[in-house]
């Protein structure tokens, strides 16, 4: 693999990297994204044609150990790049039985094109050269695009090219999921549209959402498009498969081309008559190849410079920022503000946690708040129209208010598993996830954020405002007041650490006062009554009304605030929950000497017939999660309004020794702890910096990127640069600024935008410069080294220390 700052380029094909390869080569807009694979290829073990469509969700069932179990999957939709060719009636190509002679694939991340050169010399000792470049438009978000050049070096004859839409499909990319029901679609119809053209229509077989795509495959000689008279058509349909047989004479060094393009639509989509009808209608006016690649390559240029960053003189770390904020707007854009859709935790790009949303948006948000808040906003309201859902959850549990699930998908029911396979048992274990409330926490967060970088009052007085109210009344309602403490407590609970699902007599049953998830119940419930303050009094009144929401409730949200139980360790190091201190030390070195890899270390003791809950062992980071999202002076400030005393090395104990005990299964991990560790351990920080970058482009947890990337790590990876070692915070209604940049990354450039106003931010060590764009909108306040400036449109300013 060698890359450039704009290059994702791997040299030599290697079937056993196809899966990462296909991953990390995904393309898509943010409504419908294609995986990485070959066009002749099919799912095979090797290689995965996956393409999948923001909110496309199907439900079935099947038994597993005596259960019935129901799994909602994010659909993987009809193969729209099938295309492959054969020579003189020979076998159709296939890159196992031929001669590579040369291999070069490329990711072009700035106009986000993948393209594909091989030279290979096939059993009749023909020389081949083939050029396959493809997109899926950020312009118009139902158009993909693939073009194959076939150049015969050395030989004639007849060379046909099959191109088609192949229905074909079903989820089988996960292999610890395979002996699951995967056939998620059936049959509606195929047809020919034209001498050129073909529509295949599906639907899924529970959700029932219509699914089309139509087809239209020109070949090309030279730069001139081939006539009825030398190039043959000829419909093939097979079931579930439609498209077009093309026949042409060639002789040595003659280039022909196929340009497809292609539409797809789907039930879900808005202002539309039917999809099959608009997938028909929209083919003929997509223009060529060119003119749809020149509408994609602005819409990205408009992006990027919405994006724009810089790194100094580290070329490779820009490129693999590059590769996270591409494959970041490939999963989620503006073309999916329209959408009913949320984060999915693996992006478009396959199928792991079955496409599910969790609370990967806690580390997406603070990017997009900053650059396309209208997409946050929309992501948001993908929350919100599962409010009910969430409030039918909470009373369910004899709670009031809203209780939101672990993983989400179509309608906002908890859709994490009931039982997860451990591959190196093969035991179905219970799954005690949906014990994470913690996901409504990271709600209220990012809605109380997305309010402080950009002032959108509308959203709320609307929309914010009622979900933080509901989300703290679910946190209210499980807060339980102990009298012999003079302290409220929460029992019962996950927090993130996800591998303490319980105390070791009663795994599965929670455990009690997290201190992650009290600490933010207390942030969520100030949250809550202030914004009831900001929103317009009528709007306030008709709220409280609707929901039942009393005086006296507000009373027990600010005694909660202040009397909130917060578990400490007799030396003072902030405890992950009540009794961890009394868990058993595990043998660290041991086990790392055994297996090399324990990530995973929970699946490893179950194998061993142990318990991860009977040890002081996290999968990821999980009291540190307040360092990462709270600045020492907020936090302090939370601790101080509950009567607790964070000393002057409480943070950086507590690091310390969580950090000892942490198998670091989650690639989140790595973000969390660079980012804690920024200030206090330089060294250490950038160490986990550097291992948050690689960890989906070198598949650091040695198999999981291939089912999809680990699209919060990605965006955390960024935000690295962003806001931990620009120490920028959106609080208090400025835009605060506290850098402790590292020398050795350079210097720092940034596009973001904040309150309206564009702004471009440089940072070299601790000097920061703000420049403003041109406009009419209001000055806003800076903030640094304790300095506040008012920055006017098209002003800059500067802050040293």
């Amino acid at each position: 693999m060698t890359n450039s700052e704009w290059t994702l380029c791997y040299q030599g094909y290697d079937p056993a990297q196809e899966g990462l390869r296909e991953a990390l080569c995904t393309v898509g807009n943010g409504y419908l994204a294609t995986r990485g694979a070959a066009p002749e290829s099919e799912a095979d073990g090797t290689h995965y044609p996956g393409t999948y469509a923001a909110g496309v969700y199907n439900r079935l069932s099947t038994d597993i150990a005596g259960h019935t179990v129901d799994n909602e999957c994010l659909v993987n939709l009809p193969n729209w790049l099938a295309l492959t060719f054969r020579v003189d009636d020979g076998p159709w190509f296939d890159l196992a039985s031929v001669t590579v002679l040369d291999y070069e694939q490329y990711l072009d991340m700035r106009r986000a094109v993948l393209v594909r050169r091989l030279r290979f010399r096939d059993g009749g000792g023909r020389t081949t050269a083939v050029t396959q470049r493809r997109f899926v438009s950020m312009r118009f978000k139902h158009g993909c695009a693939l073009e194959v050049t076939v150049v015969a070096l050395d030989w004639s004859g007849r060379l046909e090219l099959r191109s088609g839409l192949d229905g074909r499909v079903d989820n089988s990319l996960v292999e610890r999921y395979r002996d699951l029901p995967g056939r998620h679609l059936e049959p509606v119809a195929t047809r020919e549209l034209s001498g050129d053209s073909v529509l295949l229509q599906m639907r899924t077989n529970q959700s029932r959402i219509a699914v089309a795509m139509a087809a239209r495959s020109v070949l090309r000689r030279g730069d001139r498009e081939s006539s009825s008279s030398d190039a043959s058509y000829r419909l093939v349909q097979e079931d579930r498969w439609v498209g077009h047989d093309i026949g042409v004479e060639v002789h040595p060094g003659e280039v022909v081309t196929v340009e497809k393009l292609v539409t797809v639509f789907t039930g879900r989509d808005r202002a539309i008559s039917e999809p099959g009808a608009e997938a028909a209608r929209w083919l003929d006016r997509l223009g060529d190849f060119d003119e749809m690649l020149r509408g994609h390559i602005l819409a990205w240029s408009h992006l990027w410079d919405r994006f724009h960053v810089e790194l100094g003189n580290q070329g490779e770390e820009l490129c693999i920022v590059r590769l996270h904020l591409l494959h970041l707007l490939q999963a989620v854009s503006p073309n999916t503000t329209e959408l009913d859709a949320g984060v999915p935790a693996r992006g478009l790009h396959g199928e792991a946690y079955r496409g599910h949303v969790l609370w990967d948006e806690l580390f997406v948000f603070p990017i997009l708040n900053l650059r396309i808040p209208a997409l946050t906003r929309a992501l948001l309201r993908y929350r919100y129209r599962r409010l009910p859902e969430a409030r039918q959850a909470a009373t369910a549990s004899g709670h009031r208010g809203a209780r939101y699930p672990w993983q989400s998908g179509s309608d906002g029911r908890e859709e994490s598993q009931q039982l997860h396979l451990n591959p190196l048992s093969g035991r179905w274990i219970p799954d005690a996830s949906p014990l994470q409330f913690h996901i409504g926490l990271a709600i209220a967060y990012n809605t109380w954020q997305y309010y402080q970088a950009t002032g959108d009052r509308e959203f709320l007085a609307n929309y914010g405002t009622e979900m933080l109210v509901e989300i703290a009344r679910f946190f209210a309602s499980l807060t339980t007041y102990d009298r012999a403490r003079d302290r409220y407590v929460i029992r019962g609970v996950m927090g993130p650490d996800e591998f303490h699902s319980g105390y070791p007599s009663q795994p599965g049953n929670g455990i009690d006062n997290n201190a992650y998830t009290n600490v933010l119940v207390v942030w969520t419930l100030l949250r809550a009554a202030e914004a009831l303050e900001v929103i317009p009094h009528r709007t306030r009144t008709e709220l409280e009304q609707a929901l039942g929401l009393r005086a006296e409730d507000l009373q027990r949200w600010e005694d909660i605030t202040h009397k909130m139980f917060v578990p400490f360790h007799g030396d003072g190091v902030i405890s992950q929950f009540e009794g961890y201190e009394l868990l058993r030390e595990l043998d660290w070195e041991h086990y790392r000497q055994r297996y090399g890899n324990i990530q995973r270390l929970d699946r490893i003791l179950e194998a061993e017939g142990d318990d991860v809950n009977r040890y002081k062992a996290g999968k990821q980071a999980d009291v540190l999660m307040l360092f990462y999202l709270f600045s020492a002076d907020e936090l302090g400030e939370l601790f101080h309004r509950l009567g607790y005393r964070l000393e002057h090395d409480t943070i950086p104990r507590t690091i310390d020794y969580y950090l000892a005990r942490t198998s670091h299964g989650s690639t989140l991990s790595a973000v969390v702890h660079a980012w804690v560790l920024a200030r206090a351990n330089r060294e250490r920080a950038l160490e986990f910096f550097g291992r948050a970058l690689r960890s989906d482009i070198t598949d650091i947890q040695g198999g999981t990127t291939p089912e999809g990337i680990h699209l919060a790590a990605m965006a955390g990876s960024f935000d690295l640069l962003q806001r931990c070692f620009s120490g920028l915070e959106t609080r208090q209604d400025r835009l605060q600024l506290n850098p402790l940049w590292p020398k050795s990354l350079g210097v720092l450039e940034l596009a973001i935008h904040y309150r309206e106003h564009p702004l471009r931010l440089r940072i070299s060590g601790s000097r920061v410069d703000v420049a403003a764009e041109e406009g009419l909108q209001r000055p806003v306040e800076v903030a640094c080294h304790g300095e506040v400036a008012w920055l006017e449109p098209g002003s800059t300013v500067r802050f040293s220390s």
